[in-house]
């Protein structure tokens, strides 16, 4: 507790460490994770530092482990997480890793070629295949067109288009067309049929026919729906042209002979190929699988092995050569309480390293702030994180994380009261909290979960206290539960006449009344009496009730705030705030609003409900009290306008205490020697009283952000109830039954994300708010920087350009 009350006592220490072992060193203060290495070379360009090299080898080393896992990952291979930690490798074993990941990236880029080679060769007689069997079909209507041709050429000439100007068919010689066959993206054919219409002005004759299968793409592997065609033409020119066209659109163009039995001979050629690459492809891809199957046991690993040893050099950049050049200096920060565990990490790494020259380390003396440093665990880190967002502490302040452990949740659950919506919310953090190993395990990467995962204690306890509330506010999903029997006789004021269930049951509205309904003469034992839920003047008793709870802890958080803040100052030895700060901000505060506390509760206390209409109103007296004007029916005990006069004029006198003593006071010691700007201190004074003065009044109304958002949410809950599953219950029948259970999902739905997700996560804001600027602001500076140990339990990218 004493670390996470007050940061750690640091201290700055240089270590020299021998050349031979300054790699062990490093590698075990890397496991220990309790130094912070300081960069003694801010001048010298990454490029040019002394390990370099070394950086650059583990940067190849990586790129090849990626190369492996994009390629392990490609044919969903799992990869083995033991979730071993292995010690750093020593330098030796660098060059053996460099060797292993070489010859395995070799073989798979070969593997690969290989494979895409004969995937393309593959597609290639596929697609030749496919050729060979649709173009009979072309070549048997084409030989009827030229048939056709030779005894009715008007015909041909002008359905076809296949004799151009020259109609040399009118000479009685015999047509002779040529032709091409390829295969096309089929979403190419219309404007490819265009093209070829457009530029061969109508010459050509093309038929086409879609590949039934898709084929894959030997490159991307993608499948990709093509289509064969078969191009007839006559003369070189055309063939030109059609060529280019078929070039321009990457249609692939394959030999195709002109007699059937040429094909039939091909055909059955190609198909004895593609068996052929079948078997060699089976075995290219079973290879290539036991490869992969034989690094994915162990690439996890060497991927913590090269990182470790990329962290160790990394760091050894940091790092100055004394001028022998034998011996490593180093600075860092480190805690005080953890010297002995890194001198003992200082031995293990010499020992390691077979040198005979022990590691020395001495302790620095320095002018500089050192880093902050919480040590914290699963527990208490959340909160820690919520602090840290504000603001790092200053070196050995109050940390306000302990005490936000139990006023964070808290506060959330007086905006969140409801036992139902609580509960469920703590369901959720028990569930993240008990299967926390597994999920850890899983490593999902999800942004959003890691948040809600990361706060899972916060989220357990908020539910916690949410529940306490509920119960308190008697909240069960905007519905009452009677525990013990009612303090209230509800009746009729004007008639005497009790209300019966069947009088309740109507649609009479039923005001509770005190003075005439509270007969049994003592409170509810626990909560709000469930009888008010019937009461049409429920929200008007309840708003009192907790608009006055809102300042009573919200003047309470901010004394605790205040009283935080000598012990800061008795810390450090400022014992000028202590006199000029503290004392006078103590004074100023109880003076009014804790005044206001107390006669919060002598109200309850001394009033009863018969007297209700004589009590005197709080917020009037207040404000009288300032004005020094204070009205008999808010007189309600001997003296008081004198007791109030003199707290308020104490409050007075506090101002310029707090802004005039301090800076004069310091201009004085100014004349004994001491260095000192009155005009800086004499602004930054004022601008901390204006602020400390006015920041008690709107912080005391910020509070009452507690009672607006738990109104807000229990009638929000109401609200949706009513008009959602009240009408449901209202219908008998099985239409009833039916309606209810659709009704119901709508309404859960509904009460999960808007009632607990999105009214959680703002009164979750709101509560951030207080804690943030109402509670720290009396406090805290947060002007600190954290402690970043180099630790190999945070393997971030290191690289040269960092």
């Amino acid at each position: 507790m004493g670390s996470l009350f007050r940061s750690e006592e640091m201290t700055l220490c240089q270590l020299f460490l021998q050349s031979e072992a300054a790699y062990a060193c490093v590698s075990e203060l890397g496991e220990l994770g309790l130094v912070q290495f300081r960069d003694l070379n801010p001048d010298v360009n990454a490029f040019q530092r002394k390990f370099v090299n070394e950086v650059r080898r583990c940067d190849e080393m990586e790129r090849k482990l990626r190369f492996l896992e994009k390629e392990i990952k490609k044919d969903g291979i799992p990869m083995l997480d033991t979730g071993d930690n292995p010690d750093a490798p020593v330098p030796r074993e660098m060059i053996d890793l460099e060797a292993t990941f070489e010859k395995l990236e070799n073989e798979m880029k070969e593997v690969n070629g290989n494979t895409e080679a004969l995937k393309r060769n593959y597609l290639e007689l596929t697609e030749l295949k496919h050729i060979l069997r649709k173009t009979q079909t072309f070549f048997e209507e084409a030989e009827i067109h030229h048939v056709q041709a030779m005894h009715d050429p008007s015909l041909t000439e002008e359905n076809f288009g296949l004799l151009g100007e020259e109609q040399s068919h009118r000479a009685g010689q015999a047509l002779r067309l040529g032709f091409v066959a390829g295969v096309i993206v089929r979403e190419k054919i219309p404007a490819f049929e265009r093209m070829l219409w457009r530029v061969c002005r109508g010459n050509v004759f093309l038929r086409q026919a879609e590949i039934d299968t898709p084929l894959e793409d030997p490159v991307t592997g993608d499948q990709v729906n093509k289509s064969v065609f078969i191009i007839f033409f006559q003369g070189e020119q055309l063939k030109s042209r059609v060529k280019k066209i078929c070039e321009g659109f990457r249609a692939t163009l394959y030999p195709c002979p002109e007699t059937p039995a040429e094909r039939r001979e091909m055909a059955i050629g190609v198909m004895t190929r593609i068996e052929d690459l079948n078997t060699v492809l089976g075995q290219t891809q079973d290879h290539r699988h036991r490869v992969l199957v034989a690094a994915a046991r162990n690439i996890k690993i060497w991927f913590i092995k090269v990182r470790k040893i990329k962290a160790i050099y990394y760091t050894l950049n940091m790092l100055n050569l004394d001028v022998t050049q034998k011996c490593l200096i180093a600075e860092c920060w480190c805690p005080v309480q953890d010297l002995d565990r890194i001198q003992q990490a200082l031995r293990r790494g010499t020992e390691r390293s077979g040198s005979s020259v022990p590691s020395i380390l001495n302790r620095m003396k320095t002018k500089e702030v050192p880093p902050t440093y919480n040590r914290n665990n699963k527990f208490t880190q959340g909160f820690q994180n919520i602090i840290d967002a504000y603001g790092i502490s200053t070196y050995q302040e109050v940390n306000p994380a302990p005490w936000a452990i139990i006023s964070f949740p808290f506060l959330f659950a007086v905006m969140f009261g409801d036992f139902g919506h609580g509960f469920i919310m703590f369901l959720v953090g028990l569930y993240l909290v008990t299967r926390e190993k597994q999920l850890q395990a899983q490593k999902i990467n999800n942004e959003i979960f890691d948040m809600f995962f990361g706060g899972r204690y916060i989220i357990l306890l908020m539910g916690f206290f949410s529940m306490y509330t509920g119960l308190i506010y008697n909240d069960i999903f905007s519905k009452s539960v009677k525990l013990f029997d009612s303090s209230w006789d509800p009746h009729d004021p004007q008639t005497n006449l009790r209300y019966t269930a069947g009088t309740l049951n109507g649609s009479v509205s039923l005001t509770l009344d005190p003075n005439v309904s509270f007969i049994k003469g003592g409170p509810y034992p626990f909560g709000l009496d469930p009888v008010w839920a019937l009461s049409s003047n429920k929200i008007t008793a309840l708003n009192s009730f907790k608009m006055k709870l809102s300042v009573i802890f919200g003047v309470s958080q901010m004394a605790l705030g205040v009283v935080l803040s000598i012990v800061n100052h008795r810390f450090f030895n400022r014992k000028l705030d202590i006199y000029c700060g503290f004392i006078p901000q103590v004074i100023f505060l109880i003076s009014i609003f804790g005044y206001l506390v107390c006669e919060i509760f002598i109200k309850w206390i001394i009033f009863t409900v018969k007297d209700a209409p004589t009590a005197p109103n709080l917020l009037i007296g207040l404000i009288q009290m300032f004005l020094f004007q204070t009205e008999e029916k808010n007189i309600w005990y001997s003296g008081q306008r004198g007791f109030q006069a003199f707290l308020v004029v104490l409050a007075g006198i506090c101002v310029p205490w707090m802004w005039l003593i301090k800076p004069l006071y310091q201009r004085h010691q100014q004349k004994h020697g001491q260095e000192f700007d009155f005009g800086e201190a004499f602004t930054h004074q004022s601008i901390h009283t204006i602020e400390y003065c006015l920041g008690c009044v709107s912080h005391t109304a910020s509070y009452l952000r507690l009672w607006a958002l738990s109104l807000a949410h229990a009638q929000l809950s109401e609200v949706l109830w009513n008009m959602v599953m009240r009408i449901a219950l209202q219908i008998d029948g099985y239409g009833g039954a039916f309606l209810l259970a659709a009704v119901f999902s709508f309404w859960a739905c509904a009460t999960v994300v808007v009632l607990i997700l999105m009214e959680g996560l703002s009164a979750f804001l709101h509560t951030l708010r207080l804690h943030w600027v109402e509670f720290n602001s009396k406090f805290y500076d947060g002007q600190g920087y954290k402690f970043h140990p180099f630790s190999f339990d945070d393997l971030s990218e290191y690289s040269i350009e960092d």
